[in-house]
């Protein structure tokens, strides 16, 4: 198993995404933390999955964009199951307003899910991994990481600073064994719950017309998000490091 005897803690883990990634962890010998803000009852079914496959796991809720919140999170993951080696920050939001109508409060929120936890949960495990000389940051960035569109500025521009985060975390990291990398997913079958941040859409997702826009022709499934993050998280990545990777089936490359 490439990730045994490791301890793993990934943000925005109660479904899609985030649930996969944890039980492809699981499946490779990683004990599990998982985080949520919402959804304590399916965040407790990703724990217990993962229990169910042999490892130590802890549903945690909690607001990632809150540093005290943070803090007290990584404390109870840290003495409960032990000192993390893999972060993965996965919860993310994406606001869809034009620039001029974005609010003060929806700027801010918008940072502080998609950049500022990303912060708080690097600062809070770095002290540990330090000490232990290894580890492994990993975060979620998007098409918003590499270009922009109308009225997704708040994503755009948290989603850049993402990128700009990780490549100093490697760079101040790697002295003491820390790789951080990032992932860019491209149109990702999920359940949304939030169709307002995709109400402008112009073409249906999973459409024949949308899947000609995709040069693999099809969209892609969380277990191919989860397989690159597996890839940062063991030593099949020991030399990357600062870098990112387009999970898109090409899309952005057309």
């Amino acid at each position: 198993m490439k990730l045994q005897g490791k301890i793993a803690l990934i943000s925005g883990a109660s479904r899609n995404i985030g649930k996969q990634i944890a039980l492809t962890f699981a499946d490779e010998g990683a004990d599990i933390i998982v985080l949520s803000k919402s959804n304590p009852d399916e965040l407790e079914e990703v724990a217990a999955a993962c229990r169910d496959k042999g490892r130590k796991a802890l549903a945690i809720q909690g607001d990632v964009s809150d540093s005290q919140q943070v803090n007290a999170m990584v404390k109870e993951a840290t003495e409960t199951i032990g000192g993390i080696d893999i972060l993965v920050n996965n919860a993310g939001v994406r606001p869809h307003t034009p620039i001029i109508d974005i609010t003060d409060e929806e700027w801010h929120w918008g940072m502080g899910v998609n950049l500022h936890a990303a912060f708080y949960l690097i600062r809070a495990v770095m002290p540990g991994m330090m000490e232990r000389k290894h580890g492994s940051i990993m975060a979620m960035g998007g098409k918003g990481a590499i270009t922009a569109k109308p009225s997704t500025s708040t994503v755009a521009a948290s989603k850049h600073g993402l990128l700009g985060l990780i490549r100093a975390v490697a760079a101040e990291g790697g002295p003491y064994g820390i790789r951080a990398n990032l992932i860019n997913p491209g149109s990702i079958a999920t359940e949304r719950r939030n169709p307002e941040w995709y109400k402008d859409r112009k073409v249906p997702r999973g459409s024949k017309e949308h899947l000609e826009m995709i040069p693999l022709r099809r969209r892609g499934e969380v277990e191919d998000i989860a397989n690159a993050c597996l890839y940062f998280a063991s030593d099949d990545s020991s030399f990357v490091t600062g870098t990112s990777v387009n999970v898109m089936g090409g899309e952005v490359i057309v």
